[in-house]
């Protein structure tokens, strides 16, 4: 197993970010994770691992951002907004020496990408966008709303991998015992004796409040900017954030994008299971 290197980077407003680096010292352009909206640097772990070791021998950044995990709560938490946390990949980009990356957005993670295209295209080199597009369903929005308030406290972590089972088993029929439990080791840790969702509470509030009765404006003007690197997007088969119609839409309207449906799984997709850590291992090969 390729060992991994823990570290704390701060951004220019103070808060430090909790970093793993897998494969240092490989040669090449890096691999750089983004998760998702509550998720944090562990929600990468096995996918980071596979593309660290042979045959793609890749070095990865992967990174909790503020408010996720180890990073850093904000004190203002008016500043968790996406173009904020693209700033702070910037920063971290920055501090460990890294000119241009490829870089795996989830959900959140492929949104800040958006944003990255509009301010440090410069930066990217290649994109897999797992289970996120420049048109996000009104309808997967509002079951995120959902399952962000409705989830009761668990006990122990066999607890909380049967809450999770129980929430998004139906979408997930692909995702067996381990994963289930790995899940779970990812999103709850203890804090103060008691076992918690590893996430600032005030990132679920500020999106479980948000007002969706029209939608959220698309990002076609941004994805546009993606059209000289080469694009993939993982869709989750029962995801109900990203639509067939809008993958389509993609392929489209970019003729460099290879689009993906990962069996079994709605959103998002761990990126480990059946044939999609190869898939995304040999697109991102050069």
């Amino acid at each position: 197993m390729t060992e991994s290197i823990d570290r704390f980077i701060t951004v220019p407003d103070g808060l430090k970010l909790h970093v793993r680096i897998h494969g240092e010292g490989k040669p090449g352009i890096p691999v750089v994770c983004l998760p998702g909206l509550t998720r944090n640097l562990l929600d990468c772990e096995d996918i980071a691992r596979i593309l660290a070791a042979p045959p793609y021998d890749r070095r990865v950044v992967t990174i909790s951002s503020r408010g996720r995990g180890l990073s850093d709560r904000d004190p203002q938490p008016e500043r968790y907004t996406i173009p904020v946390e693209a700033g702070d990949v910037i920063s971290v980009l920055d501090q460990l020496g890294i000119k241009s990356a490829d870089f795996i957005g989830t959900s959140r993670g492929g949104l800040i990408l958006h944003v990255l295209a509009m301010t440090h295209l410069d930066r990217i080199e290649r994109v897999v966008l797992n289970d996120i597009g420049p048109v996000l369903e009104v309808e997967g929005l509002r079951q995120i709303q959902g399952y962000l308030g409705s989830r009761r406290a668990p006990t122990n972590l066999a607890e909380a991998a049967g809450i999770l089972q129980a929430t998004h088993g139906a979408e997930f029929p692909a995702l067996g015992h381990e994963d289930w439990a790995g899940m779970a080791q990812a999103l709850y840790r203890e804090i103060d004796g008691r076992l918690m969702p590893d996430f600032d509470p005030d990132i679920a509030e500020q999106f479980r409040t948000a007002d969706l009765s029209k939608g959220l404006p698309d990002l076609w003007a941004q994805f546009a900017l993606f059209a000289e690197k080469p694009v993939m997007v993982v869709r989750g088969e029962h995801s109900r954030l990203l639509s067939r119609q809008t993958v389509a839409e993609m392929a489209r309207r970019h003729s460099g994008c290879k689009s993906v449906e990962a069996e079994g799984q709605g959103h998002a997709p761990l990126l480990h299971l059946g044939s999609l850590a190869d898939e995304i291992g040999a697109f991102l090969k050069r």
